[in-house]
């Protein structure tokens, strides 16, 4: 069976006149939006219905362009050699630089306005999208000359958008000679990586011994696209005025630096913890020196935890109804709706994701589903990030798009309560099993995130002096694993190439896209803990929390729900569940 999403809703086909009609549209938007900028920015006359226009204005080209944006972008993902989604997603990619210069020049417009939040005030439409004119003048003094940020974006089209198309390609083409069977067969790298969750050892080691030596065909062509991306995300930073990488993704982020350094903090104290869990589990696998890479995802109890997609889609919806009938509804109409993607096959991205398509009030959900119980936790992750989206349909597109930090929170969220419920309901042998999927899944968010931080940071440390070799960044990845998981992991087995198929470090926009699903998760694990003091007022709470996160800094988000985030105990509290779940299950594996 062949579960494949539904894309008409958006287009019937590249072909359709639909598509055409809309594509050259965007060349009209884009056309208008720069006469009218020429015209308005000539004086401050007007201002109220100067930029009630421009709400108008970027509210059409957000809806049309996100559109035809998704209909490309859902199409490469769920095949990267479709050479027609190729071909247009370049040609969009070139419109959408003709916006660059009026935008620029638009946003220092608006932030020269004197009386700026009086002149809101007079507005019901302005008030309503606060948040984002006094953002654009929060950033205002990041912006270089209207034609020096055209340039940019020229250059980028041949520059980072076509390095990550180039990534993306030599990935989702990737082929692991493995032995199968006794056959010795060319797999698509995702169905090879989904056997680190084969119950047998052996599987699991030769899948990764054989997948770590295939990264070597390709190693230099994306150790150029990292270098190249990473090089210009510094450039770029550098002519802006950034003092780093890591401070235009807090701003874009709307999150500030007191905030992380007291979550980063409050998880390095916790390490030593998870470090305890890994090695109980080495010793469970029969280990002796920590934990081998290659075990990470093994199961611990020969429990059958296979769940089809029908059983877990089914297994996702009741047990969302634990919670709510809003959220379980939602998940109901997801599959019954053909919006998820469900299986690995040749040429379709790895990894998970959710599209939410503010613009049709409807989600898009892509998996590499292996009918495990962590693919169906997978699955609810997924569709928390689409409920996110549902919560925000009654909001303007300007204000639905909210940052990453608290991108992550409704996902996990979702993940807590599948977990929670489930072991409720299991037998004491199922339950341990849940438990230690629970307690892997956040040792992956809270220590492997860690790592991927650290590795980032020292990355772009030495590519400001120089490119860097497939040695430096393998001996990079290496030490940042050995720097977050100490002692429990074993040396001889760590995962050099962990940078290769992590789609995270290749976004130019999106650097440090790591600690946000660390935020998810803490934050996440305090809202469930609000939960259970508050019980049936608490969905309602939840679904207003989600519906004001395009329109607040995240500070100001989690002050809604009794939360500061610039307190180190909150982060320790939400880091304090997990611990429990960690001795609670190394006293149930004696």
């Amino acid at each position: 069976m062949e579960l494949k999403w539904s894309l008409k809703e958006l287009y019937k086909s590249f072909d359709s006149e639909e598509f055409k009609s809309d594509l050259e549209k965007v060349d009209s938007l884009i056309c208008n939006l720069n006469l009218w900028v020429e015209k308005i920015t000539e004086s401050k006359d007007n201002s109220i219905e100067k930029l009630e226009e421009y709400i108008d204005y970027y509210t059409d080209i957000e809806n049309l362009v996100n559109r035809v944006g998704a209909f490309i972008h859902l199409t490469i993902s769920a095949d990267t050699t479709n050479t027609i989604a190729l071909k247009y997603s370049d040609i969009l990619d070139d419109k959408l630089t003709n916006i660059v210069e009026a935008d620029t020049k638009l946003n220092k417009w608006i932030s020269s306005l004197d009386n700026l939040d009086r002149i809101i005030e007079s507005s019901d439409k302005l008030k309503e999208h606060k948040f984002i004119l006094t953002s654009i003048v929060d950033k205002a003094k990041y912006l270089l000359s209207d034609k020096e940020e055209n340039i940019i974006a020229n250059m980028q089209n041949t520059g980072s958008n076509a390095w990550l198309k180039l990534k993306n390609n030599l990935i989702s083409n990737h082929k692991v000679t493995i032995e199968d069977d006794g056959e010795v067969k060319e797999l698509p790298l995702t169905v090879v990586l989904n056997m680190a969750y084969d119950k047998d050892k052996d599987v699991r080691k030769k899948a990764y011994l054989a997948e770590i030596e295939s990264y070597k065909k390709i190693e230099d062509g994306v150790a150029a696209a990292l270098n190249s991306i990473k090089g210009e995300v510094l450039t770029i930073c550098k002519l802006r005025g950034y003092e780093s990488p890591l401070e235009q993704t807090l701003i874009n982020s709307r999150m500030d630096k007191e905030s992380l350094d007291a979550m980063l903090s409050a998880m390095k104290e916790a390490m030593p913890t998870f470090r305890k869990y890994l090695r109980r589990k080495a010793e469970m696998l029969g280990y002796k020196n920590g934990l081998p890479f290659y075990e990470m995802y093994a199961p611990v109890i020969d429990k059958d935890m296979e769940f089809s997609y029908e059983e877990g889609a089914k297994f996702v919806e009741k047990n969302f109804r634990t919670f709510s009938n809003n959220l379980a509804d939602f998940a109901k109409k997801a599959v019954k709706n053909n919006w998820i993607d469900v299986y690995p096959r040749e040429g379709k991205v790895g990894g998970a994701f959710c599209s939410n398509l503010h613009f049709i009030g409807e989600s898009r959900f892509l998996l590499n589903y292996g009918n495990t119980f962590s693919d169906v936790v997978t699955m609810a992750h997924e569709l928390g990030h689409g409920f996110h989206g549902e919560c925000l349909k009654n909001e303007s597109a300007l204000n639905s798009d909210y940052p990453m930090p608290i991108a992550e929170t409704a996902s996990t969220f979702c993940e807590t309560i599948i977990k929670k419920a489930a072991i409720k309901e299991a037998d004491k042998e199922e339950a341990l099993s849940i438990l230690e999927s629970e307690i892997s899944d956040s040792t992956q968010v809270i220590v492997d995130i860690y790592s991927r931080f650290l590795f980032e940071s020292w990355f772009f440390e030495k590519r400001k002096e120089s490119a860097l070799s497939v040695d430096e960044i393998k001996d990079l990845m290496i030490k940042a694993q050995k720097e977050a998981y100490g002692e429990g992991l074993d040396p001889e087995y760590l995962h050099p190439y962990m940078w290769t198929w992590k789609p995270h470090y290749y976004y130019v926009d999106s650097n440090f896209y790591n600690f946000p699903y660390a935020f998810g998760l803490l934050f996440a694990k305090g809202l469930y803990a609000e939960y259970l003091k508050r019980g049936d007022s608490f969905p309602k709470e939840y679904e207003n929390l989600l519906s004001i996160t395009g329109k607040n800094k995240i500070a100001d988000v989690t002050k809604v729900m009794g939360i500061d985030i610039h307190n180190k105990d909150f982060w320790r509290s939400s880091l304090k569940t997990i611990e429990e779940d960690i001795e609670n299950f190394i006293e149930l594996s004696k």
